[in-house]
């Protein structure tokens, strides 16, 4: 189920939401559980099991790390759970993969069928091993209530495309919550704030790229690619925060707080500084239980280089079991360890310094989206190449018509304003007193019935993110 559909706007949020606020206290965490497992079930009716396996085996595994006194049997327990987490995610994300390449490149001869993979299992799956880590590190105790564990794993708001949550971050919200009327408004501004990063802009810059990437490298002239590649750019930025967007809304009317997951991250000078600013959730994740676990920068610049290597390799990989979403995390990783060997990361810049940083990473993280956006690394090739064939200059101007009208351009300009973090400087300006704050409601008013009338006429409404 989609958050930008009428269906869970229109009939199952206000059911939740209704029977949430009628519920005693008591009864709240298992009302929210409940629509989650149906949230999960209306788009996964068979693979709903395995989510629940792995609540099962997290909330085992993590009480027999928590009882177990000696270190090495705890470091036991919590590498069998740990190991069944990643098994159930390799089998249903990395195996075709595995299978495909061993047969094409070492001439294997695996028979398989090919395994679909359940909708949001990175996410759930990341989730539950921090759980168990956060148990075995003794940051928090285990969760002997297995009702209060499985809402924390599938808690529809951020259940399929996050952000990811990390338990110590909000167990005690499960255990005890206060909600608000200004908290639930608060929500419901946020929530339509996401919903029309999606609908409008989102949806829009996705029709430009599609038709652009759908094309054979051979038909891209030099300004049509890199029109595709900075619709794409929009697309999934507004796309994914749109959706985080959401889901912290969504949170906030159930008295939930859940974290920022993105802060402008289009606005950065180093690609250091883009992931403080991008998939929040998921860079603070491999930091915390990847990145310090292999020892940081704690030991050297060249085993620093060497972990930030693994992670960014990892984090490539998390994305897609794809050699295109490996290569788009060393791309990053490469960029990371090049800021960390020269200092840039954290060198002061003088004003025109800033621009030019500002330029290398805009431009580092938009060539890296060819890899991200493309179905094989032979048409990112020849993509890129696209983007800097020059002689093809003159007739990219003739070409940019078929792919742009009115409306679609000034989404564009929309989108790259809306990227800088403007709008929400006028948006939170406009909540100093009431007449302010009441143009802002209106604004917000005319977004929601606009973006309800672009999903009544449309039926273009996915997410990048629910495929990984």
């Amino acid at each position: 189920m989609l958050f930008s559909s009428l269906v869970f706007i229109f009939v199952f949020l206000p059911i939740v939401v209704t029977l949430y606020y009628l519920s005693p206290r008591r009864f709240k965490n298992l009302i929210l559980l409940i629509s989650s497992i149906i949230f999960y079930v209306w788009g996964e009716p068979v693979y709903v099991l395995i989510m629940l396996g792995t609540i099962l085996i997290n909330y085992i595994g993590a009480i027999v790390v928590d009882k177990i006194k000696l270190l090495p049997y705890k470091r036991l327990a919590l590498g069998f759970t740990v190991a069944a987490d990643l098994l159930i995610l390799f089998y249903f994300k990395y195996f075709n993969f595995f299978a495909e390449n061993i047969n094409k490149y070492l001439h294997g001869n695996i028979d398989f069928i090919y395994v679909i993979m359940p909708i949001g299992i990175s996410f759930y799956t990341f989730q539950a091993i921090s759980y168990v880590i956060d148990v075995f590190r003794g940051e928090v105790k285990a969760q002997k209530n297995i009702e209060k564990l499985a809402l924390f794993i599938t808690f529809f708001p951020q259940l399929i495309a996050g952000p990811i949550v990390k338990y110590h971050d909000i167990y005690e919200q499960i255990e005890n919550r206060k909600e608000t009327i200004k908290d639930f408004i608060f929500g419901v501004k946020r929530f339509i704030i996401g919903l029309s990063k999606k609908v409008i802009i989102a949806n829009t810059m996705a029709e430009i790229a599609d038709s652009i990437f759908v094309a054979g490298v051979s038909e891209h002239t030099m300004l049509v690619a890199w029109l595709g590649i900075i619709a794409y750019t929009l697309q999934i930025y507004f796309d994914f925060s749109g959706y985080s967007d959401m889901a912290i809304g969504l949170g906030r009317m159930f008295g939930f707080r859940i974290l920022e997951n993105f802060n402008f991250p289009y606005i950065s000078k180093t690609i250091t500084e883009f992931w403080r600013r991008w998939h929040i959730s998921l860079s603070t994740w491999f930091k915390m239980y990847l990145y310090i676990p292999l020892g940081g920068n704690r030991k050297g610049i060249i085993r620093t280089c060497i972990n930030l290597f693994v992670v960014f390799l990892v984090t490539g990989f998390w994305h897609g079991a794809a050699w295109v979403f490996i290569l788009w995390g060393l791309w990053h990783g490469l960029f990371i360890i090049f800021e960390k060997i020269t200092g840039l990361a954290k060198k002061e810049l003088k004003p025109a310094q800033s621009a030019i940083a500002h330029i290398y990473a805009l431009f580092a993280v938009i060539v890296g989206w060819v890899f991200f956006r493309s179905e094989s690394l032979n048409y990112a090739l020849g993509y890129i190449s696209s983007m800097f064939n020059f002689s093809t200059l003159v007739p990219s101007f003739w070409e940019l018509g078929e792919y742009l009208d009115n409306y679609k351009v000034l989404m564009i300009i929309f989108g790259i304003i809306g990227s800088t973090g403007v709008m929400k400087n006028i948006i939170e300006f406009g909540e100093v007193n009431n007449i302010r704050k009441s143009i802002v409601n209106t604004y917000l008013a005319a977004l929601f019935l606009w973006c309800w009338c672009l999903l009544a006429a449309s039926t273009y409404n996915p997410f990048i993110y629910f495929r990984f």
